[in-house]
């Protein structure tokens, strides 16, 4: 079965519970700056140093209702919304919101992988542009943390193309592999521990210059570190924290160069 996809990750979306509160924790903490989408929609487009990556949203009262919480996810580009979401439908996956137009910008669905783990697929009505996505304030990394990353490594492989690009052995943790679209490496997948009682989920790094003082700004203003700083492969350092609102995100700083 062919993909339908060019495997980028074009668009991160943070839905939330209070839209000011997040968004003057980010812009604090990474440095964006917002601007709206337009006068009729309650969304706000994350605005980094090369234009909008991303945006939020308050989360609907329906999705409340049915015990969404905060949350990031991620849109990647497919140049057919709805035949990729046949694909995923054949390949195990759940479709979540069936494709749908957004006049003057594309058409997406959002679907689970057979693991659980959420993500939406998208088509822009016009060109977009990759960011570098080393430089700071972007998002950097995609990570999925998974129940069975060979078998989840395989679907998105089938469904956007991407290819493996190598394994890292993390000794107890066992092995993280490392996808990338063509050859550019864009994240990661290792299934989770045994015993660790952890929904299927992907994670999103955003690039930072100063990886201490970002994480000092967020505990400063009520983000909870989860892990690190820590030096991952290669002399990066990350940490992986939530928001005061409750929704998970990461900070990935570059190696110094010599």
């Amino acid at each position: 079965m062919a993909n339908t996809s060019d495997g980028r990750f074009v668009w991160y979306e943070l839905m939330t519970t209070d839209s000011k509160a997040a968004v003057a924790f980010y812009t604090g903490v990474v440095g964006w700056k917002t601007q709206p989408f337009d006068a009729e929609h309650d969304y706000l487009m994350w605005v980094g140093s090369q234009g909008p990556l991303g945006g939020t949203m308050t989360l609907p009262k329906e999705a409340k209702a049915t015990g969404t919480t905060p949350h990031w996810t991620s849109h990647v580009h497919v140049s057919d919304v709805d035949a990729t979401v046949r694909s995923a439908q054949s390949l195990g996956g759940r479709v979540l919101v069936e494709p749908t137009d957004l006049p003057g910008v594309g058409r997406f669905s959002s679907i689970a992988d057979p693991e659980g783990a959420t993500i939406c697929v998208f088509k822009a009505a016009q060109p977009m542009a990759a960011h570098d996505v080393s430089k700071p304030g972007e998002i950097c990394w995609a990570e999925l943390a998974t129940t069975d990353h060979p078998s989840a490594f395989r679907f998105y492989a089938e469904l956007f193309g991407w290819t493996k690009l190598g394994d890292h052995d993390m000794g107890p943790m066992g092995t993280y592999l490392v996808f990338g679209a063509g050859t550019t490496q864009i994240g990661g997948m290792f299934t989770s521990p045994k015993g660790v009682a952890k929904q299927p989920a992907w994670l999103y790094y955003i690039e930072v210059p100063d990886l201490d003082g970002a994480i000092a700004k967020a505990k400063a203003t009520g983000a909870q570190l989860l892990t690190g700083p820590v030096e991952v492969p290669g002399g990066a350092r990350i940490a992986q924290l939530k928001d005061p609102q409750g929704a998970a995100f990461a900070l990935h700083s570059q190696k110094p160069k010599a």
